[in-house]
């Protein structure tokens, strides 16, 4: 299963306006340089009142479709 990590620093602010404004997904560079996209609703349980930061691994499954998120563990 192929996973892509991504490093994210989504402030509260700009996280809401996401919300408010009906945007449907995020664009991020990955650590190896691609550009992925990905539901900004795979990102609720990683909201806090500063919004969203820290890193992040993206499995995909053959059709590089997103599988889940989870919290990279150091």
């Amino acid at each position: 299963m192929p996973e892509i990590e991504v490093t994210l620093n989504i402030p509260a602010d700009r996280l809401q306006a996401y919300y408010r404004d009906g945007v449907q997904t995020v664009l991020a560079l990955a650590s190896d340089g691609r550009r992925v996209q990905f539901p900004v609703a795979s990102l609720r349980p990683f909201v806090s009142h500063g919004g969203v930061s820290g890193c992040f691994v993206l499995p995909t499954d053959s059709r590089n479709k997103l599988i889940e998120i989870r919290r990279k563990s150091f």
